[in-house]
């Protein structure tokens, strides 16, 4: 319990950014954060840790890395992308400092639960077994997968701004981005499955799971209701949408626009 604490006091430090812009605790501050708790157990567990184990506390310091540099920079330089959430994100004068709190310390209770598998499994000492193998693998192809993902639709924006991508692994389903972050999060998950000890540790690493599974059709959600808006009108567009899933390949979910209760 002492570790996860401090784990949730790294989150809260990395994230605090958000007081600056409150959308960046759960942007910015949130690849900030997994970053900062990667290296945190690295330090603490590495000398003892197996290697793979290691490997998957590195890969939370190379997502957080990525994801907070690559908001970091879409923030900072592309003044299309500013201007079109502006309209669909309060500004700071709109939150006041009581939800921003709320909103500080939930994320990082949420970035905290997300990482507790590898947390759990490092203060172990636990062996590398095959559930930590498996992990590790599908984290790995998450992060590839998700990256190949956003540089497919960076590409295709640059030949055709004005277009929806359906090309690459959005031929697969409409959020291979969130698809991939989702097989991250799995893998963290499953690499974990050998070492829980507990109710807590279930508990942290269950609401780290399906906090993130939640988030990511909740981010689904907000991104089909702009795409409908920009491209609605659009008949190469519609028949796009009902013949590719959302966000799991082969699982025959078309739309989540009318599931009001994904809000995130």
């Amino acid at each position: 319990m002492t570790w996860f604490l401090i784990v949730f006091a790294v989150a809260l430090a990395a994230s605090a950014c958000g007081f600056k812009k409150y959308v960046w605790f759960i942007s910015i501050g949130y690849g900030a954060a997994v970053a900062a708790i990667g290296v945190v157990l690295l330090l603490a567990f590495g000398a003892q840790a197996p290697l793979a184990a290691c490997l998957q506390a590195a890969l939370l310091v190379a997502y957080g890395v990525r994801l907070a540099g690559y908001l970091a920079y879409r923030e900072v330089k592309s003044r299309t992308y500013n201007q079109k959430m502006r309209g669909e994100i309060k500004s700071n004068d709109g939150v006041g400092m009581g939800a921003r709190v709320g909103i500080w310390v939930s994320a990082a209770l949420l970035y905290a639960c997300e990482t507790s598998p590898v947390l759990f499994r490092m203060g172990s000492g636990a062996s590398t077994d095959v559930l930590l193998v498996l992990g590790l693998v599908i984290s790995v192809f998450g992060l590839a997968f998700e990256t190949a993902a956003d540089l497919q639709k960076s590409a295709a924006k640059r030949r055709n701004p004005r277009r929806f991508v359906d090309s690459g692994l959005y031929r697969i389903v409409r959020c291979p981005n969130y698809l991939g972050e989702l097989l991250i999060w799995t893998g963290v998950f499953v690499s974990g499955l050998g070492v829980y000890e507990g109710a807590a540790q279930w508990v942290a690493a269950l609401a780290g799971y399906l906090g993130i599974v939640y988030v990511m059709f909740g981010g689904a959600r907000r991104l089909e209701m702009r795409q409908n808006r920009s491209y609605g009108k659009d008949p190469a567009y519609q028949a796009y949408v009902r013949s590719t899933p959302i966000l799991i390949p082969f699982v025959p979910l078309y739309s989540v626009e009318k599931y009001t209760w994904l809000v995130a």
